[in-house]
């Protein structure tokens, strides 16, 4: 696959993963199996975005099972609009990164 057409994929990933909050994960679930699926074949920088991609799909959905656990304790409710900002702010980092052709950055923090 071109390097062209990668980085579409790319874009697009992020696409679902934003659309995502709106459906419930849906769409961020089959982002999350595009990133997976051409991580490998993908030239090295891009590679890099599907990284960022899927660590962001995994660590996110571990970030909500927490906070639905906590919202009996009502803190939950918190957490969720922070996970929802930290997803939509790690969204648009990589997105920004990848239309100025660099890497997202900080692939390996679970933060911002």
């Amino acid at each position: 696959m071109s390097n062209t057409s990668t980085a579409s994929l790319a874009r697009v990933v992020y696409v679902l993963h934003l659309v995502g909050l709106i459906t419930g994960g849906l769409t961020a679930i089959v982002g999350v199996i595009i990133a997976h699926l051409h991580a490998g074949e993908a030239s090295p920088p891009l590679r890099e975005h599907f990284r960022f991609q899927y660590r962001t799909f995994w660590i996110g959905l571990l970030y909500w099972f927490i906070a639905g656990i906590t919202t009996l304790a009502l803190i939950g409710w918190l957490l969720m609009v922070v996970i929802t900002i930290w997803w939509i702010v790690r969204c648009a980092r990589g997105l920004s990164a990848l239309n100025r052709n660099q890497p997202p950055g900080k692939i390996d923090t679970w933060g911002f």
